[in-house]
């Protein structure tokens, strides 16, 4: 349902983050790596990277471009950054992608699942810095390290800010409204609603979309990322096919990322709410099996909307 960011693991980035975030002061700044890598160029503009010549770094390492003076990033925050991404084979050197090109920041969280280099290098900058991180092959896990060899990856992250702090669930007035032959449960507190689409009813041919509890935050845009928790079932068999609710952690993606029915069904949503979503085959995975969903399902959703930045 979503493209997940495959984020510094020595593997490419999907740059489809959306986010908002304050600019800082732009300042021109210039450094060298241990590695070698140069760096270059304004803060808040996609920087100029140049490589040295030669075999590429076989260690993982870090570089402050700028310390920012900003917020310090603890261990546990959630960042907004822009990225700027290279493999360094040293022959072509490829570009690989910008945040700044696509204008999409990325979402990044600082924990023990980053690799060490990139939460030793966040401890040393603040909001509204710049850093460099080298990635070799010793960046990966042990498990990866055998396999084929991985280019070394080269990032320059700009801190923009940290992303605000989700909801546990949703949080307002219910609203009793409900889609024909869709049933949705609200337990109350943090816990998960109950879907249940087993019904004998026609599913729309439209996309329908209802609030049943009805949040007290800003609407939800086109351009934003979101984190949410959600429950998505096919109409009229009840047969569940994903669950945040069960992985015991809530989504984060960019709602520009995510299927059309999501993408057209959560703009204007209040934060804090719990909307349930019809969405027909044309606006879901169409005419193709997608993970065990069949080809021309329509999808039910119950999504809590939990943050969007």
């Amino acid at each position: 349902m979503r493209r997940r960011l495959a984020v510094l693991a020595a593997v490419p980035l999907i740059f489809t983050a959306a986010a908002c975030g304050t600019a800082e002061p732009t300042g021109s700044t210039s450094a060298t790596a241990s590695s070698g890598v140069k760096v270059a160029g304004n803060l808040n503009v996609k920087p100029t990277v140049t490589f040295p010549s030669g075999t590429p770094a076989a260690k993982s390492s870090y570089e402050v471009i700028n310390a920012g003076t900003g917020p310090a990033i603890k261990s546990g925050d959630k960042l907004i950054v822009n990225l700027t991404v290279y493999d360094w084979d040293g022959k072509a050197n490829a570009f690989q992608g910008s945040s700044y090109d696509s204008k999409q920041p990325e979402t990044i969280a600082v924990d023990q699942q980053l690799p060490k280099v990139l939460q030793d290098g966040f401890a040393k900058v603040k909001h509204g810095g710049r850093l460099l991180a080298v990635m070799a092959a010793d960046a990966a896990p042990p498990q990866q390290q055998t396999q084929a060899a991985q280019p070394t990856k080269v990032f320059v992250l700009d801190v923009v800010g940290g992303a605000p702090v989700a909801l546990k669930s949703a949080a307002g007035e219910e609203t009793k409204e409900s889609i024909k032959g869709v049933k949705v449960v609200n337990p109350g507190g943090e816990k998960a609603p109950t879907l249940t689409t087993k019904t004998g009813d026609k599913a729309p041919k439209d996309l329908v979309v209802k609030t049943v509890i009805k949040g007290t935050g800003k609407p939800v845009a086109a351009n934003q990322t979101l984190d949410v928790h959600y429950t998505g079932k096919i109409w009229g068999t009840d047969k569940q096919f994903d669950s945040s609710w069960e992985r015991g952690q809530p989504a984060n993606f960019p709602l520009s990322g995510v299927i059309q029915g999501w993408q057209k069904g959560l703009v204007g949503v209040p934060v804090g709410s719990r909307v349930v979503m019809s969405i027909p085959p044309a606006m879901g995975y169409g005419d193709k099996e997608q993970n065990g969903i069949p080809a021309n399902s329509t999808l039910v959703f119950v999504v809590d909307v939990l943050a969007a930045y």
